[in-house]
């Protein structure tokens, strides 16, 4: 039976994603998990493979096209089957309309009840943002999304009508002048990416309380049983300092999952798995990438999925299962040589933990001799609305009890 394949959603505030290269044509056979479109999101480019094996039989969205997350942008089916394009839920293109006749049917007109959502206007992030940062009242937004939710295209829209009615159009917000550069600072425009990071780091610091818990961990015996199991593992299967981070981390959120958790409004979601988010640098700007199941898998294996993550990222061809469904983070800048940070949360995550360098450092023995050790900080952001201090302190108890007992690692 033929198959509809969608815009995928790549992120919680994801709301469209621009579908820039077909890699297979209409009438390709294709098998499970083959790449067949490369799409754009703020963040980086995603490739899409198919759901199964078989024929792609239609395109439906152009190379170029911005498109809403869940609308459909191909079928794939059987060489000889006959697809019900109305079976499947895919609803012919209507023509396009003249100008005039567009922006009367997304005008607002004043008896259309807003659609809302569990009480709320129903926008897209990006079209909240939009509306926020031109001071347009969404109440007088129609919304053309699906079940009426208002949509980027719809704010475009409502512009281009107040602009042929000025005497509508709400007051102007003022904005700071863009002076020319001075002489001697080149001017770099924002890129989608970082506009969009630093959205969402800004939400965060003001809407989430965050609280800082900072752990020294003897990484002696920790440092000991990699070096031991790397002599037995070829270079490209080795085990980093991060993959011996990630597996203690997720032994200490199956212990406390409340850590493990999301912040929802009025709800706090406690996660069953543990997926767990690395942030990779690129020249861009930061990607979040996820590793499934942390709890459940070996080291060796997380290890590989790890590297493997790391490569995608670093090449701008994430799946999209590599950017979705983090339910917790770990940003560790020890490879810089930093010795401690404090790190983000990211939305809506309850926690993120921020780690530093395995440093030679000199240390006093329980028989108060002194030595030299090897220690290494790592600090956890907490939500305070999500959490306390006594929950985030036994979580990094856990978490150090982990690292500084490492067979509990491997077991």
């Amino acid at each position: 039976m033929a198959e509809v394949i969608t815009m995928p959603k790549l992120g919680f505030d994801m709301a469209e994603g621009t579908l820039i290269e077909w890699v297979k044509g209409e009438g390709d056979e294709v098998g499970e998990d083959d790449v067949i479109a490369i799409i754009e999101t703020d963040k980086a480019s995603v490739e899409v493979p198919a759901l199964r094996s078989g024929v792609l039989r239609a395109l439906l969205v152009e190379e170029g096209q911005t498109v809403p997350v869940g609308q459909p942008i191909a079928i794939i089916g059987a060489a000889d089957e006959e697809i019900d394009l109305e079976a499947l839920g895919v609803t012919e293109a209507a023509p396009e309309a003249e100008a005039g006749e567009v922006e009367e049917a997304v005008a607002p007109p004043p008896e259309a009840p807003p659609a809302v959502e569990r009480g709320r206007l129903a926008v897209s992030p990006v079209a909240r943002r939009m509306a926020e940062e031109l001071g347009i009242d969404l109440t007088r937004v129609r919304g053309t999304g699906p079940d009426g939710r208002i949509i980027k295209r719809d704010i475009e829209a409502y512009l281009r009508e107040m602009e042929k009615a000025p005497e509508k159009a709400p007051p102007p917000i003022p904005t700071p002048s863009h002076a020319p550069a001075p002489e001697g600072i080149q001017v770099e425009p924002m890129t989608p990416m970082r506009e969009t990071i630093g959205r969402r780091m800004v939400e965060s610091k003001q809407q989430a309380p965050h609280f800082y818990i900072t752990y020294e961990i003897d990484m002696e015996a920790a440092m000991a049983l990699r070096q031991e199991l790397n002599a037995l593992l070829s270079e490209d299967e080795r085990i980093s300092v991060n993959d011996l981070v990630i597996k203690a981390a997720a032994i200490a959120l199956r212990e406390f999952p409340r850590l493990n958790a999301s912040f929802a409004g009025d709800e706090i979601h406690i996660h069953e798995q543990v997926n767990i988010g690395i942030a990779v640098a690129r020249e861009v700007g930061l990607v979040t990438a996820v590793i499934r199941d942390c709890d459940r898998k070996p080291l060796a294996q997380i290890a590989r999925e790890a590297r493997e993550l790391v490569r995608r990222v670093r090449e701008g061809r994430m799946r999209p299962d590599d950017m979705v469904g983090s339910t917790f983070t770990i940003s560790n800048l020890g490879m810089f040589g930093v010795e401690e940070f404090a790190a983000i949360i990211n939305p809506p995550q309850a926690a993120i933990l921020a780690v530093g360098a395995v440093r030679r450092v000199p240390v006093v023995t329980e028989d108060g001799e002194l030595a030299v050790g090897a220690r290494m900080k790592a600090t956890i952001s907490a939500d305070h609305r999500v959490t306390d201090g006594a929950e985030a302190a036994r979580f990094m108890q856990a978490f150090k009890r982990a690292l500084e007992e490492p067979l509990r690692l491997v077991l």
